[in-house]
C-alpha cells in the first residue's frame, strides 16, 4: 500500500515538472494522485516489475517493466515508466534503477528492451547516454494535444546491466 502511494505521487509530481509547457496544464492540473495509487496497486499485484529508489527513506524515484506491449523492432521487453521527482534527477538514482531493472528482466528470460518516450522530454538523451538508439515513433494524444512520441531500445538489455 505504502509503495503505490509513494510511486504515485512520484508519478504524478514527475509528470508535472517535467512536461510544463509539453503537455497541457490543465492536463497536469488534473492528474489525481488517488486515481494513480490504485493503478499502481493493480501493477504491483500484477506482472509487471516495479522497483523504487529512495533518499533518506523516501521514494524518489520508480522503474516499471515488463512484457512488450506494442511491436519495436525485436525487442521483447519494454520499460513502461522510469520516473524520479526533480531534486533526485542528476545523481546517478536513474541509471541505478535502469540497470537495476534490466537485470530483473534479463533473470525472467527477456532479452531486449524498448522505451516510448515524449519527443519533447528533456531528459531524452538519459535513454542515449545509456546506450539505448532511436528506433521508431509515432503520435498520440494527451489532454487533446497531438505529441510525437519516439521509441528507443536496446537490441540486447545486457550491455545494460554492466
Amino acid at each position: 500500500m505504502g509503495d503505490a502511494i509513494a510511486i504515485a505521487h512520484v508519478h504524478v509530481e514527475s509528470w508535472r515538472t517535467t512536461y510544463t509547457g509539453i503537455v497541457p496544464d490543465e492536463y497536469l492540473a488534473g492528474l489525481d494522485e488517488g486515481l494513480r495509487v490504485k493503478l499502481w496497486r493493480e501493477r504491483l499485484d500484477g506482472q509487471t516489475t516495479v522497483l523504487v529508489a529512495e533518499h533518506a527513506g523516501e521514494v524518489v524515484g520508480f522503474a516499471a517493466a515488463g512484457k512488450i506491449r506494442e511491436p519495436v523492432e525485436t525487442c521483447d521487453a519494454e520499460l513502461y515508466a522510469l520516473y524520479l521527482l526533480r531534486e533526485a534527477q542528476g545523481r546517478g538514482i536513474g541509471t541505478a534503477l535502469l540497470k537495476a531493472v534490466a537485470a530483473v528482466l534479463r533473470e525472467q528470460g527477456f532479452k531486449s528492451m524498448s522505451v516510448w518516450v515524449l519527443e519533447r522530454n528533456p531528459s531524452r538523451s538519459f535513454y542515449e547516454k545509456n546506450g539505448a538508439r532511436l528506433t521508431t515513433l509515432k503520435v498520440i494524444e494527451i489532454g487533446g494535444v497531438k505529441q510525437m512520441e519516439v521509441a528507443y531500445s536496446w537490441p540486447e538489455i545486457e550491455p545494460l546491466i554492466h
